[in-house]
């Protein structure tokens, strides 16, 4: 993790973007720490559940004996039932919003013919009149063909819902010895359900905000690579020419005991860094390649 900003030379001033990266860069690394460590709380939790779950149905299966297989055809049918109710209750929707837009479309036509007719001793019925109707028209056929469509579809879902509203009803009736013996075990089953969906969406999310903080962690690197990019084309372009040849003079800096990082060392050294999370505490470190630690001897 980067915590302090580098050296740089007297003649030179840090440039104010590369601290601002940098501060990115350890936000983003402990924003990543935090989401993984608590999407690894969640994946334990899940399967601390679906364990648990798997054992208690178990049990339950052994003491209940065989009313549960029984019953069994009569929640498939429930089901079915519920999933037939949704698909009609939905296409009914469909069709009452088709249902109003046929209608609101024929509205349109029928007054703006009443209304030209009221002044056709003012306005003639020229090109724009005939096209504005045309339009109306192909609107008007158009949310028919529409509402023609969804009323078809209202009546065949209606119709599968009703068939499963019957053998549900009917199975309800056959098998209600078994179905009230079996109860306790198909409402723990849904219970169960319930929370491991409920987990399994509290690890989709913290998988999303895992994936985000990594993508802001590798945007980050990005601009500090074009900062460096930057300051380098700065440089070369402020180098002094020799006379006469107009070929760049290749300038050493004097030799030191005490050996700064500049800017574009730091920025080079970031962005060669490796996003590496360990085993044991969970963290993310940066490693610079050997070659840029070399670059400093």
């Amino acid at each position: 993790m980067f915590r302090s900003s580098p050296a740089v030379g007297d003649d030179e001033e840090l440039d104010p973007r590369i601290q601002v990266e940098l501060e990115k860069l350890n936000s983003t690394t402990d924003e990543i720490n935090r989401w993984e460590a608590e999407l690894d709380e969640a994946n334990a939790g899940f399967r601390t559940l679906l364990s648990r779950s798997t054992q208690q149905l178990k049990a339950l299966a052994k003491k209940l004996g065989n009313s549960i297989e029984k019953s069994r055809p009569y929640y498939d049918a429930f089901e079915e039932y519920k999933t037939a109710q949704e698909c009609c209750q939905e296409a009914a929707v469909q069709f009452q919003r088709a249902f109003g837009i046929h209608k609101a479309a024929k509205e349109t036509i029928a007054l703006a013919e009443q209304r030209f007719l009221s002044q056709k001793h003012e306005w003639k019925f020229d090109n724009a009149w005939q096209e504005m109707l045309n339009q109306a028209t192909m609107r008007v056929m158009e949310a028919e063909t529409q509402r023609q469509q969804s009323e078809k579809e209202h009546q065949k879902s209606a119709a599968i819902f009703e068939a499963a509203k019957q053998k549900y009803q009917y199975l309800e009736k056959d098998l209600k010895s078994a179905i009230q013996k079996s109860r306790p075990y198909f409402e723990q089953k849904e219970d169960f359900q319930n929370k491991l969906m409920a987990q399994k969406l509290k690890v989709e999310l913290l998988q999303s905000s895992v994936a985000q903080a990594k993508q802001s962690y590798s945007d980050t690197l990005k601009n500090l690579e074009c900062i460096s990019e930057e300051i380098h084309e700065r440089r070369l372009l402020s180098r002094p020419r020799e006379p006469g040849v107009g070929a760049e003079k290749n300038c050493s800096p004097p030799p030191s005991l005490n050996f700064d990082l500049d800017q574009c060392d730091i920025v080079s050294l970031v962005s060669n860094c490796t996003l590496n999370r360990a085993s044991d505490d969970e963290e993310f470190s940066c490693s610079s390649t050997p070659n840029a630690a070399s670059s400093t001897n």
